[in-house]
């Protein structure tokens, strides 16, 4: 037997379709040989590994999974919680690694999961497909004897007819088909989504690697649960599911260009030259994260008054951020050095 998807194109697949192409082309032309993607890519991963994991119960915040990546201290958060974002950190430099890799096999599946999951799961073992039943709400996956024949079946198709379908629908495809699976005893959310992912760049859908389509569904959880399931109640047809996919897909692209629109902008102003205490003060915000105003001037050495003078102009550059009443409020770096 092999996997054959059922799905249909429907025209309002097509017309998505359509409308991410050309807003991938727009975004691709915009960003060729700019000093800033790597601000963007250092974004969206952040995104993805606050997204994906948050799906799954995770309860870190965008800025301390950006304060992760950066290797800040987190003395609040729980042991788990950071490991699994640093492991999704680890998963997401691993299909990046990889992204070249023209054929994948079951050993590049179970190395993602032994990344993604190692050292956080609750049952089974990272690595190695699952030997036990299991049951995700109300749907229960195929039993264990089934996983590796099925899996072997969804890598034979991933590997060679996938092809013939755009990047978008290959892969929503993989995304569900894994999930339907549910291969391993835990983990199998954040793999998918990271498989999902490498499709899109094994294809050169996402050339600069600065697409989050994982906060599309962190944004309506109930609905990414509910399309998922859907296809189970409807014979395994994948046409609306598709379209789900595609409009996180687009909508991902849309926010991708707002903020490349409001980047360059910044680039475009004149820059900021940076006094000496001005570094001083950034250097403080970069190893000490978020500071209230009077921990800033005792930090520097400098009055009140003072402080603010260095403060304003980093403001309006957007490279810092301040939160909160300017009597009460803490300031920050902004995320990504200045990134919208």
């Amino acid at each position: 037997m092999s996997f054959e998807p059922v799905f249909s194109i429907t025209p309002h697949l097509l017309t998505q379709i359509e409308r991410i192409s050309a807003l991938r082309e727009r975004i691709l032309a915009a960003t060729v040989d700019v000093a800033w993607i790597p601000a963007l890519q250092m974004d969206s991963r952040a995104r993805n590994a606050h997204s994906s994991t948050a799906i799954e119960g995770n309860p870190l915040t965008l800025e301390q999974v950006r304060a992760v990546e950066e290797g800040r201290e987190l003395p609040t958060v729980p042991d788990r919680a950071r490991r699994e974002v640093v492991n999704y950190f680890a998963g997401l430099r691993f299909i990046e690694k990889n992204v070249q890799k023209k054929t994948i096999a079951h050993e590049d599946v179970l190395e993602l999961h032994r990344i993604v999951a190692g050292k956080v799961m609750d049952q089974g073992e990272a690595g190695r497909y699952r030997t036990i039943r299991v049951k995700v709400g109300p749907y229960v996956p195929p039993p264990p004897e089934d996983v590796s024949g099925l899996m072997f079946e969804l890598l034979e198709w991933w590997n060679h007819r996938s092809r013939a379908l755009s990047p978008v629908l290959s892969s929503a495809i993989l995304h569900y088909r894994f999930e339907a699976i549910h291969p391993f005893a835990d983990g199998n959310g954040r793999t998918g989504r990271a498989l999902a992912l490498w499709e899109l760049y094994r294809r050169g859908f996402d050339t600069h690697h600065i697409f989050s389509v994982d906060e599309f569904y962190w944004d309506d959880r109930p609905r990414y649960y509910k399309a998922l399931q859907d296809v189970r109640g409807g014979g395994e047809d994948l046409s609306a599911w598709l379209e789900y996919a595609a409009e996180g897909v687009e909508n991902t692209l849309a926010n991708v260009w707002n903020r490349i629109q409001r980047f360059a902008a910044k680039a475009a102003a004149p820059r900021l030259v940076l006094r000496p205490r001005q570094e001083q003060l950034l250097q403080f915000l970069r190893e000490r994260g978020p500071m209230t105003p009077a921990e800033l001037w005792a930090a520097i050495g400098v009055s009140k008054q003072g402080a603010l003078n260095l403060l304003n102009p980093l403001l309006e550059a957007g490279l810092v951020v301040r939160e909160g009443t300017k009597k009460s409020g803490r300031y920050r770096l902004a995320p990504g050095g200045g990134l919208p």
